[in-house]
């Protein structure tokens, strides 16, 4: 670990301001379109756009690096970044922050991509793990520390939108005067959807239905505060507890998926999610219980993430996996897309209390469908499963695809070792 940081302290340090900014704008939009007067609609299309852009960035992105560089490719998208980030509040009408939600998305995955490739470039096999498991924490810590930097100004001001646009312009410093160009990483052809589909069930089913979750979380969380009459303080303490949710059960879960039927372990995060925001719903008034569901609620679906991968990579031959991860990856950007729209419409319909009552939906439709299909084939034996490697759905296809490329490596290593 020590080895990583030492090579890589400026990349990381990069990417948690990235992480920051990204962080500050996804939750200050939601509160300043409550001040502006925007429906929860159109504040839901806003939220959606982010990921129409992301996901067309993830398939788009290394084309881009192909043709013109890393370093283009990262001071065009930085850019722009910086420049709508200021914007925002000099066009606050909703086409216009939802078309700045697509770009937003289209850059950041961008971004991602290329900083991803670089961190794999400079990391060795002996320490790719290490520095993939670095990184997620670093992405969490940043989403983190950006709810704190809500209260130091008024979000109805200008301040709050320079500021993540400064951060985002900062971050590129010690990336670009840290490391040097690399090859442009190469993903595999992505698998036919039908015939992941027929793989894992599961898998797929799970991609979706968590697409929709995190992009509510990460998009509506916000919206859903304001809606609630919660304070600024009050907001970024609640989102906080989702990521820190994430960020302190990712690895113990990770460790249990590893000895276990993984299928069960679905099951029993989804009910627990779900059960969590069905929890929310009946003790939202009190805080204090608020921040315990939150807490439970991004401690259960951000390590789904990574385990429906390691999951889906349990019926897979070696060869494949690269190949999956492309088809998973669209099926969770096409149920991101969705996510915030449905969670819009449940929160016209019902009050902020749709957020979680979408959430509770998705999540136990899961557990609901991981339990049918334990009763359709039997469980891959726990010797015989795929090694579980922490990754959360803010990655680009890079990390997922490293993220294979570890799965792979402990694969061969044990079976060198029987």
């Amino acid at each position: 670990m020590f080895q990583v940081l030492a090579s890589s302290w400026a990349l990381l340090l990069g990417i948690l301001l990235l992480m920051v900014g990204n962080g500050i704008q996804g939750t200050l939009l939601g509160i300043r379109g409550g001040i502006e007067g925007f429906s929860t609609f159109e504040m839901s299309i806003v939220m959606s756009a982010y990921f129409v852009g992301f996901l067309g960035g993830s398939r788009l992105a290394p084309e881009m690096i192909r043709r013109v560089g890393h370093i283009r490719v990262f001071a065009a998208l930085a850019s722009l970044i910086s420049a709508i980030l200021i914007l925002y509040p000099t066009w606050a009408n909703p086409v216009s922050w939802a078309i700045g939600r697509v770009l937003i998305g289209f850059c950041f995955s961008g971004v991602y991509v290329t900083a991803e490739s670089w961190l794999n470039n400079s990391a060795s096999n002996e320490n790719r793990g290490q520095a993939l498991s670095l990184y997620m924490v670093t992405q969490m810590a940043g989403i983190v520390a950006a709810q704190g930097l809500l209260l130091t100004a008024d979000p109805a001001g200008f301040l709050l939108f320079i500021i993540p646009s400064v951060l985002v312009s900062v971050s590129f410093a010690p990336i670009l005067l840290s490391v040097s160009p690399t090859p442009a990483y190469e993903t595999a052809k992505p698998m036919k959807l039908a015939e992941l589909i027929r793989i894992s069930p599961t898998g797929c089913v799970g991609m979706f239905l968590m697409g929709g979750v995190f992009s509510s979380l990460f998009g509506m969380a916000s919206v859903y505060g304001t809606q609630a009459g919660l304070s600024v303080a009050q907001i970024s303490g609640f989102i906080a507890a989702i990521y820190l949710g994430g960020l302190c059960l990712q690895f113990p879960i990770g460790w249990i998926s590893d000895r276990m039927d993984r299928r069960t372990l679905i099951l029993a995060l989804a009910a627990t999610g779900g059960g969590a925001a069905i929890a929310a719903m009946a003790v939202g008034e009190t805080f204090a219980a608020l921040l315990v569901a939150a807490f439970l609620i991004g401690g259960m679906s951000n390590p789904l993430y990574a385990l429906l991968i390691a999951y889906t990579n349990d019926y897979l031959d070696l060869d494949d996996m690269p190949a999956a991860s492309g088809g998973l990856i669209f099926i969770n950007g096409v149920g991101a897309i969705l996510g915030p729209l449905v969670t819009g419409w449940a929160m016209g319909m019902i009050g902020p209390q749709g957020f979680f009552s979408l959430i509770a939906v998705l999540m136990l439709t899961l557990a609901i469908y991981a339990a049918y299909r334990m009763t359709q084939r039997a469980a891959v034996p726990v010797t015989e499963t795929a090694s579980y490697t922490p990754i959360t759905p803010t990655a680009s296809p890079v990390a997922v695809d490293v993220a294979q490329e570890i799965a792979i490596e402990a694969a061969e290593a044990e079976a060198g070792a029987t």
